[in-house]
């Protein structure tokens, strides 16, 4: 046998009894692992701190056991405003809406349920404060303001089943418990709108 012969057996052979190493799938798939496991991280991170935001938030009170059933009849509920609990259909549009009459709560508490919040305050509150909880909420998507005449206190903040009372739009935990609660932890139904339905009062 000749020497070319010879040459063209061993790399015809070495070519059957060598595989190569997959180099590119095993590229591709540690670039996937390393995604999902900074996605898992940042995703942890963010539920560590709306946890340590809303833990902090001093007078906050809140409520277990709310249900979350449909119904176009009034509603009659424990806390004023509502802090969540059965409520109607079509939610309130919460798309850094400012209100200037009082809401229905059964509509606003589906807005709640979709991860708002719900600024109230008492009729009567200083222009200034009106102006400042006013430039909090206009554009920001998952918030809403309206009077509410009935409330115990001259500022309400309210997600569902939290709520804070205030007797200032200055004080620091407005920006605190809007931090923790606008799309928050607390929220029942995530990813669920907050435009497209009821736009009056």
């Amino acid at each position: 046998m000749s020497k070319s012969a010879r040459n063209k057996n061993a790399k015809q052979k070495n070519a059957l009894t060598q595989s190569e190493v997959p180099w590119g799938g095993i590229a591709f798939f540690t670039v996937i692992g390393l995604v999902a496991v900074i996605a898992i991280g940042y995703a942890f991170m963010q539920t560590r701190s709306s946890s340590a935001d809303t833990a902090s938030v001093a007078g906050l009170v809140t409520k277990d056991g709310l249900g979350q059933d449909h119904t176009t009849s009034a509603v009659e509920y424990d806390t004023d405003p509502p802090m969540g609990g059965d409520h109607d259909p079509v939610w309130q549009n919460c798309d850094g809406r400012v209100y200037d009459t009082p809401l229905r709560n059964e509509n606003a508490v589906h807005s709640l349920e979709h991860g708002a919040v719900w600024i109230t305050y008492r009729p009567g509150l200083a222009a200034d404060q009106l102006d400042a909880l006013k430039g909090r909420v206009s554009g920001a998507d998952y918030t809403m303001l309206s009077p509410h005449p009935s409330q115990d206190a001259p500022i309400k903040l309210t997600a569902w089943g939290h709520q804070l009372s205030l007797e200032s739009a200055a004080d620091p935990r407005v920006d605190e418990f809007l931090r923790g609660f606008v799309k928050g932890p607390q929220t029942p139904e995530p990813g669920a709108a907050c435009d497209g339905a009821k736009d009056a009062p």
